[in-house]
């Protein structure tokens, strides 16, 4: 049994590999960064959502960095390595060897035995992928799938370190010549005991060796939690996680294992300072995309480490190419405000969001509309109206009821609500997508409210003509409302829309011209 499910799991840590080649792939498609070899190697091919796509680009722009500061730091040595683990369908070499920066180094890729006879029967099957690689030698040893002169294919899994340094040896790998060893989310797969085992192998049996290394951390918060759910469903578990949750802790894995030098940071840091203001700007227009809320959570939630030791010049890619400056002095802080927590009784879900609305429609009574949360248990977009009372010193939540529900409110993010009178709210823009803003809509709801039961109040949604005046087709705008010659107007200004990132623009609307529709 303990052998069949060891199997099971292997099977699930390939599937991973698969799956990260064909994202690669979608995001090469749509101009992230150059690769040809990925569409060759990832098989079947499927377009990606905007926010994945970010995320393997800032997963491939750390490790194609820190593997060229390598190579141009080592380029007056006679020899170099690299030692890919975990290497799945990965194309590093093959483009590596069509830019022309493997005059002196070898490539070593290590994965599980099928992987690597997959990927060898690919090469071997693909013309543009065998003629980069050249003549292939012809003896060839039992865990060595492919050989060419400077591409070595091992057939090995790296849970069997043993096993592994043989294979290696046997194909050629010289432990006295620079050598950089890549692991893309790949050591976390393995139990704490064996990866540690193999960054100690790594310092102890090379004399001048460097290790990149990406992965997530940060598994005490929401979306850790969720994260670590999700690889645990596909029966993947993030083993590094528990021993080592943040940058500090992996830092400190490497010092003790061996190594003497020793940078990391998370990826919102690579990317700002790491990345050019205009390669930002680039990756920006490529396609519509506004969840910068995620995308920097999510970002937070993956490091990039490099680890050297015996190297002459030392080798500090994440030090030496910082493009905005460091801050190290004392965060100063001008001011504080008094807040009060305040005590909610109630199991209601829903009340854990972002980019939602809330207003205050009564005295007691503060309607909370549309974002992205939490509800039942799951991350999903709030359809759901949720409304809190404040009833005997304390506050209520409850769901509330809607009626004339307009599908268009579904899923609506980053919109604003104003109450304009003791019974009408004014929805203001918002979005679904990137690409596909809202207009306006009024909110209903009875002028007295039951103000000990939050799930009796009920809210009607009702339809505004014109609804996408084009001043409304925007999101994270701010509405106030102003009085002007003793008349009320709503003040809309800024945000974003589908065509402008950023919108400068203001509109005073005549609140009483449009409310008087609504009886």
């Amino acid at each position: 049994v303990g052998s069949a499910s060891a199997v099971s799991v292997s099977r699930q840590v390939q599937g991973t590999g698969g799956s990260s080649a064909i994202s690669k792939c979608s995001a090469a498609e749509r101009g992230y960064f150059e690769d040809r070899f990925l569409r060759l190697l990832a098989g079947r091919r499927r377009r990606r959502a905007p926010l994945v796509h970010r995320g393997y680009y800032i997963r491939a722009r750390a490790v194609d960095h820190c593997v060229q500061d390598f190579l141009l730091k080592t380029q007056s040595y006679p020899r170099t390595q690299i030692l890919s683990l975990g290497a799945g369908f990965d194309s590093l070499y093959f483009r590596l060897k069509d830019m022309g920066l493997l005059h002196h180094t070898v490539m070593y890729e290590v994965d599980f035995p099928n992987v690597a006879c997959q990927k060898a029967t690919l090469i071997k099957t693909t013309k543009e992928l065998s003629a980069l690689v050249g003549d292939t030698e012809g003896e060839r040893l039992v865990t060595t799938a492919f050989s060419g002169e400077d591409y070595k294919l091992l057939g090995v899994d790296l849970s069997e370190l043993s096993k592994l340094s043989t294979a290696l040896k046997e194909a050629g790998l010289d432990n006295e010549v620079p050598t950089l060893f890549i692991a893309e989310v790949v050591l976390t797969y393995l139990e704490n005991s064996r990866s540690d085992a193999l960054i100690q192998w790594a310092a102890e049996h090379f004399s001048q060796a460097c290790f990149l290394l990406y992965e997530q951390m940060h598994p005490e918060d929401s979306f850790g939690r969720v994260m670590q759910q999700h690889f645990s469903q596909l029966n993947s578990a993030l083993h590094s996680l528990s021993q080592y949750p943040d940058c500090e802790a992996q830092q400190r894995r490497f010092f003790e294992k061996g190594w003497s030098e020793c940078s990391v940071m998370d990826m919102n840091e690579f990317f700002t300072c790491c990345t050019p203001e205009n390669e930002q700007q680039r990756v920006q227009s490529l396609e519509p995309f506004d969840e910068y809320e995620e995308w920097h959570l999510k970002c937070s939630h993956y490091f990039v480490l490099t680890a050297s030791k015996g190297m002459e010049p030392s080798w500090t890619p994440l030090l030496s190419s910082t493009t905005v400056p460091h801050h190290h002095g004392p965060v100063r802080i001008v001011g504080s405000i008094n807040a009060l927590v305040c005590e909610v009784r109630s199991e209601a879900s829903g009340l854990r969001r972002y980019g939602h609305h809330s207003a205050l429609i009564t005295p007691n009574v503060i309607l909370t509309t549309g974002g992205f949360g939490e509800e039942n248990g799951q991350h999903c977009r709030m359809r759901n109206f949720h409304v809190l009372i404040k009833h005997e010193g304390y506050w209520k939540a409850g769901c509330v009821k809607k009626e004339n529900h307009d599908k268009r409110w579904d899923e609506r993010l980053y919109h604003t609500v104003s109450c304009l009178s003791s019974s009408l709210a004014l929805v203001v823009g918002g979005r679904t997508s990137p690409n596909a803003a809202l207009g306006m809509l009024w909110l209903k709801f009875p002028k007295t409210c039951n103000d000990s039961d939050p799930n009796d109040i009920t809210v009607e949604v009702v339809s505004l003509q014109p609804a996408a005046e084009p001043f409304a087709l925007r999101w994270r705008h701010s509405t106030t409302e102003v009085i002007f010659k003793g008349e009320k107007y709503l003040f809309i200004y800024g945000g974003r829309s589908a065509v402008q990132p950023v919108l400068g623009d203001w509109y005073f609307l005549h609140t009483p011209e449009i409310s008087c529709a609504v009886v």
